[in-house]
């Protein structure tokens, strides 16, 4: 691979972070009106449950992405490397 191609990967995996951060934050606004507008205890708690499931589901979501970026920054490190090494040889 080539280091435009980390580049690029890394870029796409930061708006990845950030697509997954707005989806978490739609989802428990979403969650929270259907708490309020709810009128049964019963339902107020599935609503509740389902809000945390779905925040947690979003929070590993990003922590993936997170390592992801991070595997990405090591493949740039070492395509550098490289690329270095074969600039010396030349």
């Amino acid at each position: 691979m080539s280091v435009e191609y980390y580049r690029k990967r890394l870029i796409d995996l930061r708006a990845d972070v950030a697509r997954e951060r707005e989806e978490k934050k739609r989802d428990n606004e979403r969650y929270a009106d259907l708490i309020k507008g709810s009128n049964s205890t019963s339902a107020k708690a599935s609503y509740r449950k389902s809000k945390i499931d779905h925040a947690a589901s979003h929070d590993r979501a990003i922590e993936r992405l997170k390592g992801e970026i991070e595997r990405a920054r090591e493949e740039l490190a070492r395509e550098r490397e490289r690329e270095k090494a074969a600039k010396k040889r030349r």
